[in-house]
Parts: C-alpha cells; sequence; structure tokens
C-alpha cells in the first residue's frame, strides 16, 4: 500500500514515519525546497523524541521517501493525508488555503481513485470545501474520477507523539462511503491489532471531535489555574486540593496540574477556531471565551509576583528563566508562557538570560538578540536577580541549593510548574513563589 502526505510539519512527519514503521509506502511532499533537502539528508525539522531515528530507519529501507512535488507522488497512492498548516487568522478563524491548493491539485493531477483524508485540524465543513475543490478540477479536466473525502484528525501530544501514534487510545475517522471506510481499516490494521478502537462517524462528527476534545482539556486547564489562584488568596494548598479531586474518576488526574497557562500548536489555536465558528452561527460560547482569558492571564501571573517583590520596579533587573517551550520533550514555543513573560520583562526594563535543554535555537528564531542565552542552567543564573522556572523541564526537579544561591544575586526563585517543595524552600532560606499556594506562611 502506499499514501501521500503533504505537509512535512509535526501532524505530516510523524504520521508518515509510524506509517512507514509498519511496512507502508509513504511518500511525504512539502514545498520548502530547503526542508525536503534537509530531511533527504536526516536533519529534521521538529525535535520530537524518537523520530529521528524512525525516520532514519525508514528512509534507510526504502519505505519512507520525500518530495517536493505532489503530481509526481501520486501514481500508485491509495490514499492522499493533507496534514498542512492551518494558522489562525487575526479573527481566530482557521486559514484553509493551504488545504484547499492540497485539494485543488489532487484534482488536477489524479489519474485513478483516491481518498483525501484531512488530518489538519480544520473547522466543521472543512470536507465539503474540500470534496468541492477537487470536483471543480476534475470538472475543468473534463475527466470522471471517483473519489472520496474522509476526515482523520490527529490526537499526538508534544513530546509523545511516537508513542500516541503507534499506541493510540482511539482512531477517530469520519467518512461517508463504504469504500473509504473498508480502505482506512486497512491502513490502521496494523495500529489497532492490541485492541485500539477505531470510531466510525460522520465527516462533521469527526471534524468536531477534535476541536471538542481539545477545548475540554483546556478548559481543564484553565479551571486548574483560577482554582490555584483562589486556594493562594484563601491560604489552601493547591496539591492536596488537586489530589483530591483527582481522586475522582469522573474528573481524574490528567490535566489538573496548576501553572503558567496552556500554550503550543493546538489548545491556543482550536479554542479561538471553536469560539469563531460558534460566533458565525449566532452561538456564543461562554465557557470557553472564558477558558481563554483565564489562560491569557495565567501567562502573567509570574511576572505579576516577581514586579510586586521588588516593589513595582524591574529597571535593571536581571533575570533568569529556566525553560522556554510550552512544556518538556519538545522545541515548540508557539503561545509558550515563556514568550509573555520575556515580552512584560523587557517592557519594565529588566534584562534576560534563559536555557531550554531543546528549544534554544527556536528560541533563537523568534527572539534573536532580545535576550541572551546561555549554554546551560547555571550559565542562566549567573548575576541574576532572580530564577523564574517556567517549564518543568526533567533536570530543572532537583535543585543545587548551594550552587544556586552563589550564582543568584538574591536567593530568590519563582516556580511556574511547582516542582519545588515551599518548606524546603523557605529551610534553605529561598524567597519562594508557585502556583495556587501561600509561601509565606
Amino acid at each position: 500500500m502506499k499514501i501521500t502526505i503533504v505537509g512535512t510539519g509535526y501532524v505530516g512527519l510523524v504520521t508518515g514515519a509510524c506509517f512507514s514503521e509498519v511496512g507502508i509506502d509513504v511518500v511525504c511532499v512539502d514545498i520548502d525546497v530547503k526542508k525536503i533537502e534537509n530531511l533527504k539528508k536526516g536533519i529534521l525539522p521538529i525535535w520530537e523524541p524518537g523520530l529521528e531515528e524512525m525516520v532514519l530507519r525508514n528512509v534507510e529501507q526504502g519505505r519512507l521517501q520525500f518530495s517536493t512535488s505532489l503530481a509526481d507522488s501520486l501514481d500508485g497512492t491509495e490514499v492522499v493525508f493533507g496534514a498542512v498548516g492551518t494558522p489562525p487568522d487575526e479573527d481566530g478563524s482557521a486559514d484553509l488555503k493551504y488545504v484547499i491548493q492540497v485539494a485543488r491539485e489532487v484534482g488536477r493531477h489524479i489519474n485513478d481513485y483516491v481518498l483525501m483524508v484531512t488530518k489538519s485540524t480544520v473547522p466543521v465543513g472543512t470536507a465539503e470545501k474540500v470534496r468541492k475543490a477537487i470536483q471543480e478540477e476534475l470538472d475543468n479536466r473534463g475527466v470522471n474520477i471517483k473519489f472520496d473525502v474522509a476526515s482523520n484528525p490527529e490526537f499526538l501530544k508534544e513530546g509523545d507523539a511516537v508513542n500516541d501514534f503507534l499506541k493510540p487510545d482511539r482512531i477517530v475517522i469520519g467518512c461517508d462511503s463504504l469504500r473509504a471506510q473498508r480502505t482506512m481499516e486497512r491502513l490502521y490494521k496494523p495500529f489497532v491489532m492490541n485492541g485500539h478502537p477505531v470510531i466510525f462517524m460522520d465527516i462533521t462528527s469527526a471534524e468536531m471531535t477534535k476541536y471538542a476534545a481539545n477545548s475540554m482539556l483546556a478548559t481543564k486547564i484553565s479551571f486548574m489555574n483560577d482554582i490555584a489562584n483562589l486556594c493562594e488568596i484563601v491560604g489552601a494548598d493547591v496539591n492536596a486540593v488537586r489530589k483530591g479531586i483527582g481522586s475522582d474518576s469522573r474528573i481524574g488526574k490528567k490535566f489538573i496540574y496548576p501553572g503558567t497557562g496552556y500554550g503550543g500548536s493546538c489548545f491556543p489555536k482550536d479554542v479561538k477556531a471553536l469560539i469563531k465558528t460558534a460566533d458565525d452561527l449566532s452561538y456564543n460560547m461562554r465557557v470557553l471565551k472564558a477558558v481563554e482569558e483565564v489562560n491569557e492571564n495565567q501567562k502573567s501571573i509570574l511576572f505579576n509576583k516577581l514586579n510586586k517583590h521588588f516593589n513595582y520596579n524591574l529597571k535593571g533587573k536581571h533575570i533568569a528563566l529556566w525553560g522556554l517551550s510550552f512544556k518538556p520533550q519538545t522545541d515548540d514555543m508557539r503561545d509558550a508562557p515563556s514568550l509573555v513573560i520575556i515580552q512584560k520583562l523587557r517592557e519594565a526594563g529588566a534584562t534576560v538570560s534563559a536555557y531550554d535543554p531543546v528549544a534554544m535555537k527556536e528560541a533563537k528564531h523568534i527572539l534573536g538578540d532580545k535576550i541572551s542565552y546561555a549554554d546551560d542552567k547555571f550559565e542562566a543564573l549567573e548575576d541574576a536577580d532572580a530564577l523564574i522556572v517556567v517549564t518543568e523541564w526533567p533536570e530543572f526537579k532537583f535543585l543545587n541549593f548551594q550552587h544556586v544561591s552563589q550564582l543568584l544575586k538574591n536567593n530568590l526563585i519563582l516556580d511556574g510548574r511547582n516542582i519545588y517543595d515551599a518548606k524546603e524552600m523557605r529551610d534553605n532560606n529561598f524567597d519562594y513563589y508557585c502556583i495556587g499556594i501561600d509561601t509565606s506562611k
């Protein structure tokens, strides 16, 4: 079986590598010539645990190829996955121009039946736009070639995407023909032999499922951050509260850790897109709008604590940041809380030195010379007035109190992920702030 995947970003590359891992012939297509040349050399555009080894292995064995030409890749292809970007417009809606461009190119070049599968996260109704675009191109050619359209949203966690794809919680597929369903069953058979469910549904429901899932998880995060802030005011310990509610099977332990807000490629974009879809249909998503507002406010909470500690005068202060990516095990900095913190620190007249185990290259691409970059976590602390821990990378979790104290001008740490114990910090003479706990006690 041969498939073609259009787009070699996070979703496309992981999808292509994992399909090739089970013996499927895969061609990954991208219009970015440099990216394709690098992939052919084994240089990946993203960092994801286990992905590089898988790509190199399957390229060597001839099952995974890279190309800049979709037209040349369609010969013998049974399934085309669209995994191109859907960046948010200013109004929050998803920009579908790349999705439609792929559909039109498929319509211009197919000569036999193809199943066109949307893998990108797209609003409800996109599949029909894809179907229309393909059909228009076939009509322009004056040919009658059968094709189907399906929706197969991804549910990959950055930092564990390869494992998520190989051992999925569930596979959601929206289609409207028996042929499309049987094709997708055959394609995913290697991934469901251990009982992982494939859930077939109509296309509209599949498109909605992706947005609903991410919005629910985003809601849990923002709800917990709201609770954490209230805990701090009333004197409750959010860690105890989290354990108390997390033991309820109806709630569960996942996504109820307080922090500096969610970021990344999915939650911010998908929440905005679902709100915009509802607005376009004259429905007010009041809960999700509050979720988004809470999240944006939460990204400033560490800055606000720091600013208050220094009596609202940060001019001339030098602040160290540990962690830049929006979460561990990824170099993704899209909508990362670190970006908001850095912007506010600079606006207040402070300078910033930062260290992240993986995201330094991406940070330099985004921030340029606005901050300084350390070669390791301790170098970032030199002559700093305070340390802000933004991302809970494993190497930050054990603190050498004596060494850190020697490097910092002030024993001041702001912990955005609650990875340290407040009592232990006080016992070691640190001024310590975290999320959802009144550390002044």
